[in-house]
């Protein structure tokens, strides 16, 4: 990718704050404009008044922004910041999109590639801006990134030697409207035609879906459950063929959910990038897992907590809840990106004995629910916590995991995750009155 004279960018926290730092690096001029500090005026004297190369994007800002229709008509190309620093590096990379899992996938695979040797390091949606990792680390053979659908809305020319699509699960409907026009932006992970020598590791089930989406032809390799995959989960082992090549018995991935996703996936990865099997399996079982995912905080008067605050997508809560047994007391809710609740319903009917619902999505999902099981309109996480308390008996599981984004109450999930941490913190301190 070419070097830049000059770029508007476009968000200044620390995706924006890293492309400004790499392009300040190669001599660039830039200009930052942000919501808080400028308005549709100051965009367009922005653009009459210099003739910017490029304009970097934070992904924060939807194609259905004004600004992007203003800089579109303007003619000035658009570009992720992701692109930016993944164009920076000279080694491999492997990139992981999903609806769910990406982050702990993208953790495993980098500690597997530690584990065999390899210099890695994790970037992109994971936290750690693409260009703050190359700029950092600029020696590295592997960049593992986490790729974003807001991320992908803008890439033009990413691409990945190793490119896994763990699911597409409805998400982020709120933004990108339709299934098909999500599954399209997850499929522009697999890079423009002409790449036929990057390999796309996706789902047996998805594979006809995704390859409708690409054009030009691609090395597919499948993973799952399923008999036809390539690499197939079964009792807590990865078969290739008839041949297990991965046992994850006593790990965070042994279960069916995770391990028929992310561990079958992860062998996969470990056969196309040339890493031992061996690598990942000892990162397995080394691995901590990342917090507010499926967190076990502890047990209370023999009732399990777990805390599971980056559920953001009633998907992810369907998982949640498949992994708690069926002795739920369940907290969900908060901003919604679906309208759709009803496909949950069964799982809900099999597996929780109590639900208390908070935040802006609160009355719909009462109202798609109330029948199937006991439901209460909680309001606030805290009433919900000591609501769920209450019900709870020994051998009872109280779970957050709310299948919303947590913007109405809070500042992001792990905010919501911390009190819900501390609410359980409190039942120990407090003569068993958390508050």
């Amino acid at each position: 990718m070419e070097a830049y004279r000059s770029a508007l960018i476009l968000g200044y926290g620390r995706s924006g704050k890293a492309a400004e730092r790499l392009l300040r690096a190669e001599g660039a001029e830039t200009l930052v404009l942000t919501g808080e500090t400028a308005g549709d005026a100051e965009v367009a004297k922005a653009l009459a008044d210099q003739a910017f190369d490029v304009c970097v994007v934070s992904p924060g800002f939807g194609l259905d922004h004004p600004w992007i229709s203003m800089i579109r008509t303007a003619g000035l190309p658009l570009l992720s910041e992701l692109e930016l620093g993944w164009s920076r590096h000279r080694g491999k990379t492997i990139a992981v999109t999903g609806s769910n899992g990406k982050s702990t996938a993208v953790k495993w695979i980098h500690e597997a590639l530690a584990a065999a040797g390899k210099r890695s390091a994790i970037g992109g949606n994971y936290g750690i801006p693409a260009c703050e990792v190359v700029l950092d680390h600029p020696e590295l053979d592997w960049l593992v990134l986490e790729v974003s659908s807001f991320q992908l809305e803008t890439v033009q020319e990413f691409h990945a030697d190793v490119a896994v699509v763990l699911n597409v699960l409805p998400n982020h409907l709120d933004r990108h409207e339709t299934m098909d026009n999500y599954r399209e932006l997850k499929a522009r992970i697999f890079g423009p035609a002409g790449l036929p020598s990057a390999v796309c590791v996706v789902p047996v089930e998805l594979l006809d879906e995704l390859k409708t989406a690409v054009e030009g032809d691609r090395n597919w390799v499948t993973f799952g459950a399923a008999d036809g995959a390539e690499y197939r989960y079964a009792a807590a082992r990865i078969f290739q063929g008839l041949d297990p090549v991965l046992d994850l018995t006593g790990t965070l991935f042994a279960s069916p959910t995770i391990g028929a996703c992310t561990g079958a996936a992860a062998a996969a990865v470990a056969r196309v990038a040339g890493i031992s099997f061996e690598a990942f399996e000892s990162a397995a079982r080394r691995f901590e897992p990342l917090p507010h995912r499926l967190q076990q905080l502890g047990v209370h008067q023999g009732v399990r907590y777990v805390n599971d605050s980056k559920a953001t997508n009633l998907a992810a809560t369907a998982a949640a809840l498949r992994a708690c047994g069926n002795r739920i007391h369940l907290i969900a809710g908060g901003l919604p990106k679906e309208s759709d609740y009803t496909f949950v319903k069964e799982i809900l009917a099999e597996r929780v004995r109590s639900l208390y619902v908070i935040g802006q999505a609160s009355r719909a999902m009462y109202l798609a629910w109330n029948a199937v099981c006991p439901c209460v309109e909680s309001g606030t996480l805290q009433e919900a916590f000591r609501a769920a308390r209450s019900a709870a008996r020994a051998g009872d599981v109280i779970l957050l995991s709310p299948g919303c984004a947590s913007f109405d109450q809070f500042r992001s999930f792990e905010e919501r995750g911390e009190l819900f941490e501390r609410l359980f913190n409190g039942l120990k301190h407090a003569g068993d009155d958390a508050s």
